[in-house]
């Protein structure tokens, strides 16, 4: 700004002026599409809202049509869809050495005694006593791990010595979910059987 004058008064100058009222412009353009922009989503969302109250299927009732609804609700819920793929970032469970010592034969036997260095009634009584507290919530992602599955891996975890990638892998769970996984089940042991282990 410059000092035009003697009377100590501060005027734009002519470019100055020209600059300010082309900011202002900019300004209000942009404000007038913002304005339309909003008027023009609450056009669409009340037209869809319309569209919506006044679809009605000729012949029945809408507390059928709710009632069909709900039961596709309800058959979502219980898993009798097919989930949705699993996001881009998650890594697909394989079965491994899970599947190998899910399997209830004479070989699976020694197998879990060379795995986990347990009886089959060991480990199920291991896993009767955590599985109360390793319970996991159902999320939109993918199934939770079940307990025994849990139990499973820590304790291979243990046994076997592996790193947490190469075992994680072999019970087809991700890195962290094998690390929560060994954190939980030793505090749940610690809790559950306290004059066991000293």
């Amino acid at each position: 700004m410059a000092m035009n004058g003697g009377s100590g008064r501060d005027t734009l100058s002519k470019a100055e002026r020209t600059v300010v009222a082309t900011a202002v412009n900019a300004i209000l353009f942009r404000c007038q599409l913002q304005r339309g922009e909003g008027r023009m989503r609450a056009v669409i969302r009340a037209r869809q809202k319309r569209t919506l109250q006044s679809t009605n299927v000729e012949g029945k009732d809408s507390g059928a049509v709710c009632g069909a609804v709900l039961q596709v609700c309800y058959a979502m819920g219980c898993g009798a869809f097919p989930r949705a793929t699993p996001r881009w970032w998650m890594k697909r469970r394989t079965g491994g050495t899970w599947e190998d010592l899910r399997q209830y034969d004479d070989a699976t036997t020694d197998y879990l005694k060379d795995k986990l260095r347990m009886s089959p009634r060991v480990f199920r009584d291991i896993t009767e006593a955590l599985s109360p507290f390793l319970e996991r919530l159902v999320t939109f992602y993918r199934e939770p791990l079940q307990p025994d599955h849990i139990v499973a891996y820590a304790l291979y975890k243990w046994a076997s010595g592996e790193t947490y990638e190469s075992g994680t892998w072999s019970f087809g769970i991700g890195r962290s979910s094998g690390l929560v996984a060994v954190r939980d089940v030793t505090a749940v042991l610690l809790s559950a059987y306290p004059d066991k282990i000293s």
